[in-house]
């Protein structure tokens, strides 16, 4: 048994989570590649290894030969039957080799050959490893600031946070901790590099899982996200369980879920709102907190024409048009706010009396006067009464 083989592989397969089987063909490939150097080919050139024992051995078939024009591929009747007493010309022979024989140069090569794969392993692993964390939220330390780009340690590799994915006027210090989301994970010669982002809505979404356990569990599900980094993020949440209240459960006690939150992204507001399939109401939701009066919306289209207060609309547009330009991500739609009197004189706004309720046709009689269900029912009565007469 080779003890010190063993023990050599068994600490690279911890250390470096490289496979035992992988290093053994490693150890193979470069005892090929010594014979080669040595004798000029390895064509006839096997190795066998015990992977229990890490025992191994290499061997040359040679064809006996009266006459030995290639010493490295036959072997002289003489020396054959030194090795086997049996052997006659024209047999294959197996001639054991011993790789202290090897001169420095093929050992040397040997060498390089099995420490190239080690790192090559170690680079796929790295990469394997953080290629399946793409999209995830991880926490690293700041190395290094390189010119407007951040080298973020992730443990057994660094990430890099470019400009583009930096918010605007944070700034970082070295051993500073910080949760970066993992864009893209590029395989390279170099190593596996990974590129991070501190603006993505994705890194938004993560970190509501791993804070609220509804979130994570699957049972309050995040349907959209709309974010300007560093400033607000909009996201839209819907429960599975009608117990649960989807808001509330994001919100946490007395804030304390969300707060932590905004406090990882260093005072980014952020307004969560309730989720419907219905569009007009989803805007209405999306446009908070401005109030809303009335939402004209084209699924078709993908458009919607919302009617506000006065005293809200720059509420509702919000500053350097913020808050609307949120909404529309959030919903998908093309959102057109006006103020009430905007709506009335242009004519989009029909009478409207009762602002916590949407203006539905089929709810007004022709002179534009509201029809209700008593006035139907009352209409169907004396119809009823005019046809039995």
């Amino acid at each position: 048994m080779n003890k010190e083989l063993m023990e050599a592989l068994d600490i690279l397969e911890k250390e470096k989570n490289i496979s035992k089987d992988t290093l053994l063909g490693a150890i193979e490939q470069s005892l090929i590649q010594a014979c080669k150097n040595h004798f000029g080919k390895a064509d006839n050139v096997h190795v066998t290894i015990n992977p229990e024992t890490c025992d191994f051995s290499v061997y040359a078939e040679r064809e006996v030969k009266e006459f030995v024009e290639d010493p490295a591929m036959e072997i002289s009747l003489v020396e054959a039957q030194k090795l086997n007493t049996n052997a006659e010309l024209g047999d294959i022979i197996k001639v054991e080799i011993h790789s202290k024989e090897f001169g420095r140069i093929a050992t040397q090569n040997a060498k390089n050959v099995i420490l190239q794969k080690i790192r090559e392993e170690e680079r796929k692993v790295l990469y394997d490893q953080y290629y399946g964390m793409e999209k995830e939220v991880v926490t690293g330390i700041v190395q290094r600031v390189m010119g407007k780009n951040v080298s973020v340690n992730l443990g057994k590799a660094d990430g890099v946070l470019s400009e583009n994915e930096q918010v605007k006027g944070e700034e970082f210090k070295p051993t500073e901790r910080i949760k970066v989301y993992i864009l893209e994970v590029k395989d390279t010669p170099k190593g596996p590099r990974i590129l991070l982002s501190r603006t993505h809505p994705g890194l938004v979404k993560r970190l509501f899982e791993s804070e609220v356990a509804e979130v994570k569990d699957g049972t309050v599900e995040i349907k959209s996200i709309a974010r300007e980094a560093g400033s607000r993020t909009k996201i839209a949440v819907w429960s599975n369980d009608p117990d649960v209240d989807p808001v509330g459960a994001c919100v946490g006690m007395n804030g304390a879920r969300v707060n932590s939150i905004v406090e990882e992204l260093r005072g980014e507001k952020i307004d969560i709102i309730n989720w419907d399939e219905n569009p007009a109401i989803l805007i209405e939701n999306a446009l908070s907190p401005a109030k809303v009066i009335a939402v004209m919306a084209d699924p078709d289209e993908k458009t919607a024409l919302v009617v506000v207060p006065d005293y809200q609309l720059s509420l509702a547009i919000g500053k350097e048009g913020q808050n609307a330009r949120l909404a529309a991500r959030l919903t998908g739609f093309k959102i057109d706010i006006k103020s009430e009197t905007q709506a009335r004189e242009s004519g989009e706004l029909y009478d409207y009396d009762d602002e916590d309720e949407y203006y539905d046709e089929d709810e007004y009689s022709e002179d534009g006067t509201e029809e209700t269900a008593e006035d139907t029912e009352a209409e169907e009565a004396v119809s009823e009464e005019l046809t039995e007469e």
